[in-house]
């Protein structure tokens, strides 16, 4: 499968600074939703204009540093969740002023975050709806990831507290009726439904480290799973075979007689 197209390039110029560079094949999208002001609020005094052929670009003159460096590394090495983070922020604070003015709303931001699959995220007035389209490369990942997204399911009944969890194969959700949404029979619709608790501020930003990799986390869990498959099954079929081999009769020696003729013992 195609690698998501994503560079982040970190070079040193001289030896005394180091620009760090991003390019997101959706950029323009989160532009719309505040990005460049999300990430100038944290990276501050860091920003600075986009090198040439990327998006976004951070530079650090070593020379002059004064902040923490853990925090200044830790940062860094955030920013391409930063870069879709600003979504998720702009649309929790959106519930909660919905919420206080009674407001029902049906806008969607649509985030084009891999070719052919998207992100969409919908705040109402008592939830945040966070929905995932992916596509399934081969019939199989369907089987395993309709098994996985069940273990979700289930998992919530042992934990109340938890986000609801839908899938939904072929066609989207019903939030997504009448859109644009793609059909077929490789898609999957994956829905997260995130109430107040989930996205306070003491939460939330736990809650976009967690959701913002969903689509990756899944993928990966099916590839190891069909990995795991395939080595059982290997491991069978090996065991099958030391069972025929000991199952071989043993093949019966010629005899001759005095005379010289030979005969075999039936």
């Amino acid at each position: 499968q195609k690698p998501d197209p994503v560079d982040q390039t970190i070079a040193g110029r001289d030896k005394n600074k180091i620009m760090v560079s991003i390019s997101i094949r959706s950029w323009a999208q989160l532009k719309q939703h505040g990005a460049d002001e999300y990430l100038a609020k944290i990276y501050g005094n860091y920003t600075t204009s986009p090198e040439e052929g990327y998006d976004f670009s951070l530079l650090v003159d070593l020379a002059s540093l004064q902040s923490d460096t853990d925090t200044l590394i830790k940062d860094f090495s955030l920013l391409k969740r930063n870069c879709v983070a600003c979504v998720f922020e702009k649309y929790f604070d959106l519930q909660k002023q919905y919420e206080e003015q009674g407001v029902l709303s049906k806008e969607f931001a649509i985030i084009n975050y891999r070719e052919d699959e998207t992100l969409y995220i919908q705040a109402q007035k008592d939830r945040v709806v966070v929905i995932f389209s992916t596509l399934f490369k081969e019939e199989n990942d369907i089987v395993i990831g309709k098994v996985f997204m069940q273990e979700f399911k289930e998992g919530r009944r042992g934990r109340q507290d938890a986000p609801q969890v839908l899938f939904s194969h072929r066609d989207p959700p019903l939030e997504l009726r009448g859109t644009d949404a793609r059909v077929g029979d490789n898609v999957a619709y994956i829905s997260f439904v995130l109430f107040p608790r989930h996205i306070s501020p003491k939460y939330r930003q736990n809650t976009i480290n967690l959701i913002h990799t969903f689509r990756n986390y899944l993928h990966y869990h099916i590839k190891c799973s069909k990995a795991y498959l395939h080595s059982r099954m290997r491991a069978r079929t090996e065991d099958f075979l030391k069972v025929l081999n000991r199952a071989k009769p043993e093949k019966s020696a010629e005899k001759k007689t005095i005379s010289g003729k030979t005969f075999v013992r039936r």
